[in-house]
């Protein structure tokens, strides 16, 4: 069972790194507007706001790291239910006000990881 948990919080940290890539590097670029579905001025417009969010999906991933190299049945399963739970009212937060899509992206992955740590 540790090692589900550990995956699947990996996977999330993972996850909110390349939102971070997306968000910081991307935002204007074809993938980036792709992803989110920004017209091209938009995206000009508010590049500032995305590479603030894209930072903190980045503290978001790094949380989760520091966590899992603690140990998830460990030290470092505190760090991991906090972060995992942010990572879920964010994804319902988006969902509710941005897009369905996010819940599934990111909430459901961050709970299905809270899950498995919680059963250790």
């Amino acid at each position: 069972m540790p090692m589900v948990a550990i995956v699947l919080a990996a996977l999330v940290a993972l996850l909110h790194v390349y939102f971070l890539v997306l968000e910081m590097f991307f935002w204007t670029k074809p993938l980036g507007r792709k992803a989110f579905g920004l017209k091209a001025d938009f995206a000009e417009q508010s590049k500032t706001l995305a590479a603030n969010q894209g930072l903190y999906n980045g503290f978001l991933a790094a949380g989760l790291a520091w966590g899992l190299m603690q140990g998830v049945a460990g030290a470092g399963k505190p760090w991991l239910v906090f972060f995992l739970g942010c990572v879920i009212v964010a994804g319902v937060y988006g969902a509710a006000t941005v897009s369905r899509k996010i819940l599934f992206v990111q909430a459901v992955p961050a709970a299905l990881a809270l899950a498995a740590v919680l059963a250790l």
